[in-house]
């Protein structure tokens, strides 16, 4: 069934066809659309605007001029950019169950998710942000120094970077276009949103809410999508943006990189990652392991931060396996509209093939399937996986070593509480992980020989708004949230006075 963008009614919906440009809804410049693909049922749920190079090149100086004209005193404002924001929450929480329909149909979500990560956290962060920026000290002092044979005192100037383009990727979409975007446009700078093309409706819907109920200046705030990567790559190149936020693969970001090394843009990168969960001999295994074979298959695997890789005592090997296929046998994946599914398809034909062929190519190499691998019999339709559990991993095999993206545990035994420490180390990702035990201390212990941005120690995960969550080496660059997230948004000026100045 198709609706208008209006329509408040049950079922599956087409999302918003219309891209945001320059502060209006629009078709592409063309009128070509591509559509879009419910992976639940494998079938056309709707179009969305096929962008083209003059739309992009459009929405660059839409952008380019709001941000140097200061459209609305945007700047300088920070109660105005507050009010703008809170009024796209209030439009996101009026438009909830459209868009949890909407989210359920492009990404093959679970709805119950819709409650979480994929709904309710983007609208929670919305509202979070514009108090933040408040609070933030945009001019502080940064006291006396000395230097030279001279004193100075000195102030800090936090201004915004300018054009930031956000590119989102398509496992959390609305979450991932709320996070890259609202501390953006908080931080002073005029933001294009270029979403994914595989869930371009999360996007777009934003868009809409912009456009229709907000007080957004034109071309402060931008969504434009393109079914054509090589059309959208020239956000990454064009000299008139000063900053590109993405989140999405380590091979993208290396391109987008490379893209904006000529204008040295600022970059801010949540990347691939292999993260491991380092089970030590006095966890209880029978309570740690449930959780942690869920953790990899919830939203179908499809998560970067997940601890995929499971290192195992290998006294407790045998015991560990069997929890493990226990769970993993149990769990329930499926229908998305089902509540209580909390794994659906893979996002694409294309995506379920490289997971597939990265178990066979695990079984090849030498590893053992102990459950799942392979397309379930009862869904012959939609693009699931079933829940997959592999043991005797090597880890430096490709399996062991690429980020797998889908509902695939893999564990390996270890000796030696060192030789995990190695092995978990022994990546060129560093993006999260976790370690269980039965005392905090010792998990603490082990928690800071790990090489990476973000840990839980006894948690199953440090998720939160006010912490900042980010990468090291190849996992990406910079951070989101808290603090440390918002004031990637933004440069220092440093300010000399002449010491007599009294603070001000």
């Amino acid at each position: 069934m198709t609706t208008t963008a209006a329509d408040g009614g049950t079922g599956v919906l087409a999302g918003e066809q219309r891209m945001l440009i320059d502060g209006g809804l629009t078709g592409a410049s063309g009128g070509a659309t591509f559509e879009v693909i419910n992976p639940a049922t494998e079938e056309v749920a709707g179009v969305a605007a096929d962008g083209t190079p003059a739309d992009f090149d459009r929405a660059v100086t839409a952008a380019r001029r709001a941000f140097d004209a200061n459209a609305g005193n945007w700047r300088d404002d920070v109660e105005f950019r507050a009010r703008c924001i809170t009024q796209l929450r209030d439009g996101l929480v009026r438009a909830q169950e459209r868009l949890r329909r909407i989210l359920v149909t492009e990404i093959g979500t679970p709805i119950a998710m819709t409650y979480g990560i994929q709904l309710a956290f983007p609208i929670e962060e919305a509202g979070y942000w514009p108090n933040q920026a408040r609070n933030f000290e945009f001019l502080r002092d940064a006291g006396t120094h000395s230097g030279l044979g001279r004193t100075f005192r000195q102030k800090l100037q936090y201004i915004p970077v300018g054009v930031v383009a956000a590119i989102t990727p398509w496992n959390a979409p609305l979450y991932l276009n709320v996070t890259e975007s609202v501390p953006a446009l908080l931080a002073g700078n005029a933001v294009i949103l270029k979403p994914a093309q595989l869930t371009p409706w999360a996007g777009l819907e934003l868009g809409r809410i912009a456009a229709e109920e907000t007080d957004l200046p034109p071309g402060i705030f931008q969504v434009i999508v393109s079914n054509d990567n090589e059309v959208a790559a020239v956000l990454t190149a064009d000299p008139r943006v000063d900053m590109v936020t993405f989140t999405g693969s380590t091979a993208v970001g290396r391109k987008i990189l490379a893209a904006a090394a000529p204008t040295v843009k600022k970059t801010v990168m949540e990347l691939g990652g292999k993260s491991t969960h380092i089970v030590l001999d006095d966890a209880d295994l029978a309570q740690v392991l449930p959780r942690a074979a869920g953790g990899v298959c919830t939203m179908s695997g499809q998560g970067c931060t997940n601890a995929t890789r499971i290192l195992l005592p290998r006294g407790k090997l045998a015991e560990g396996l069997a929890i493990l296929k226990a769970s993993m046998d149990q769990f329930p994946y499926g229908d998305p509209w089902d509540m209580r599914t909390y794994s659906g398809p893979a996002i694409s034909e294309v995506q379920r093939a490289k997971v597939l062929d990265l178990i066979e190519g695990a079984v090849t190499a030498g590893a053992t399937l102990v459950t799942g691998g392979g397309k379930p019999a009862h869904l012959p339709t939609g693009y699931y996986i079933e829940p997959t559990l592999l043991s005797d991993v090597d880890p430096r095999s490709t399996i062991g070593q690429e980020e797998t993206f889908g509902p695939v545990v893999t564990v390996t035994p270890y000796d030696t509480e060192d030789e995990a420490v190695a092995i978990a180390n022994d990546t060129v990702y560093g993006l999260a992980g976790q370690i269980s035990s039965g005392d905090d201390e010792h998990a603490l212990a082990v928690a800071l020989k790990i090489r990476t941005g973000t840990i839980g120690a006894n948690v199953g995960g440090t998720f939160s708004m006010t912490s900042p969550l980010g990468g090291v080496r190849q996992s990406g660059l910079g951070r989101r949230y808290g603090d440390h997230g918002f004031e990637e948004y933004l440069e220092v000026k440093a300010i000399g006075l002449p010491a007599r100045l009294t603070q001000r």
